[in-house]
């Protein structure tokens, strides 16, 4: 690659400033300097992202996808290192193009140099289009689209046609790797050029026991006839054809019996097999895709487990009726074995959760409320939440619940932590930024 004069100083010059500012900001204890210093640099270098991931020794993956993202990421980046491979990964879960900046350029040197032999960048699922305007990947994992902060990005089929005509354009050695079970992703692979390889589960006994309220796209994307299920898996992922067009889920590459999966819940199981088959793409051995499985451990907020105060704590992290609705199901198979009887949620509605929360009402609460236990809720809508909960109960006098009604996030902590006896396990489930503010006050160190 062919850099102008001025473009090595720009870079160079972003490289520094970037460098400069990161430390700073974690002297100073602000966070992991994961977002400002790569605005800063895309200031300095507009062309920050081609001239660094056209670097990347065997090329830059992508993974996109209203959940899952962060998970799927770290799985994939640890196959890839333990492969033995240099990997440049925005690890903290900035997944806009500040955020990607930042991470790539913490691989850089002075000179402009990025030492890495594979680039995963996470990536917002709005954002896509506009990335792949100034990169060019070897592959792009598209995990889901659900229904997520209306109140910018819309509706999914808004953001599936946004991605069609992105990816459309993209050299035909482009790999995408799509989720079968998802009729909007099944029909975007069945549209492209490029080589697609599905992922997705073929296990009837996971079937729910029936249509979950959260569902977004049970019409078929072909003919806009309503798809028949043979059954939901997750939300509106399962399995499907239309009796009028007879459009249908993408064939599988992979068997999803053969594979265990990390961590709890279903949508961990998804993740999971997008993470082996980006593996098995690139050609990591099967022996150290499956021993990573094995040994891996959650991403910060993610199902993440921690000691405090002698007490175990799962960090679940739910920001939309799907996700919420997985964890209530995780959630509760837990308390049904008697080991969790105390969950604190936690609602905020600023800009990384999206202020609109009329989303609560299309989570199945009912579900979470009718085992009973301590529910304590807590977050900048704290009263929103509290109201839902209460609409869940069918009995106002449920006997075996306890709602508890915090405003104070330490407060809530801290009664949830004394509710929860030694031998259960606590389970928080915060919304994004609230997430961020519970893993701060538990280990006292910022994320962002």
């Amino acid at each position: 690659m062919t850099l102008t004069r001025l473009d090595r100083l720009r870079l160079g010059l972003a490289v520094a400033t970037s460098k400069t500012v990161t430390s700073l900001i974690r002297l100073l204890g602000l966070g992991a300097g994961s977002v400002f210093p790569g605005e800063i640099a895309g200031r300095i270098q507009p062309r920050v992202l081609p001239l660094l991931t056209r670097q990347v020794k065997y090329g830059v993956i992508i993974i996109a996808g209203t959940n899952g993202k962060t998970t799927t990421s770290l799985l994939l980046r640890t196959m890839l290192e333990r492969q033995g491979w240099r990997v440049a990964h925005n690890a903290t879960g900035a997944n806009l193009i500040n955020g990607l900046m930042t991470a790539l350029l913490e691989n850089t040197s002075l000179t402009g140099k990025l030492n890495a032999d594979y680039a995963i960048l996470e990536v917002d699922e709005n954002i896509l289009p506009l990335l792949l305007q100034q990169i060019k990947p070897r592959s792009i994992l598209c995990l889901n689209l659900f229904r997520d902060q209306l109140d910018r990005y819309g509706e999914v089929d808004i953001i599936s046609q946004r991605w069609l005509k992105a990816i459309a354009p993209l050299a035909p050695e482009t790999v995408v790797i799509a989720n079968a079970d998802d009729p909007t992703l099944s029909h975007l692979g069945q549209k492209l050029s490029q080589q697609v390889l599905y992922f997705g589960l073929s296990e009837p006994e996971q079937y729910l026991d029936e249509m979950p309220h959260a569902v977004d796209s049970i019409y078929c994307p072909s003919c806009g006839h309503a798809l028949e299920y043979q059954g939901f898996y997750l939300s509106h992922l399962g399995d499907f054809h239309c009796p009028s067009c007879g459009f249908k889920k993408g064939q599988l590459a992979i068997d999803s019996r053969e594979w265990p999966q990390i961590l709890i819940g279903i949508y961990n199981k998804y993740n999971t097999l997008a993470a082996v088959l980006a593996a098995q793409e690139v050609g990591i051995a099967q022996e150290t895709i499956l021993d990573t499985i094995k040994n891996f451990q959650a991403a910060f907020g993610r199902a993440e487990e921690l000691k405090v105060a002698g007490k175990q704590v799962r960090i679940l992290l739910s920001k939309n009726p799907v996700g919420m609705n997985e964890t209530i199901r995780a959630v509760n198979q837990i308390k049904a074995t008697g080991k969790a009887s105390t969950t604190l949620i936690v609602l905020n509605d600023r800009t990384p959760d999206g202020t609109d929360v009329s989303w609560i009402w299309d989570v199945d609460t009912e579900k979470l409320v009718a085992l009973g236990g301590n529910l304590i809720v807590s977050g900048d809508r704290v009263y929103d939440m509290a109201l839902r909960l209460k609409y869940s109960q069918t009995n106002l006098s449920e006997p075996g619940l306890k709602l508890i009604v915090k405003e104070d996030l330490r407060e809530a902590i801290a009664t949830a932590l004394e509710l929860t006896s030694p031998d259960e396990t606590l389970h928080i489930v915060p919304t994004y930024s609230a997430m961020l503010e519970v893993r701060g006050l538990l280990t006292g160190r910022k994320i962002l």
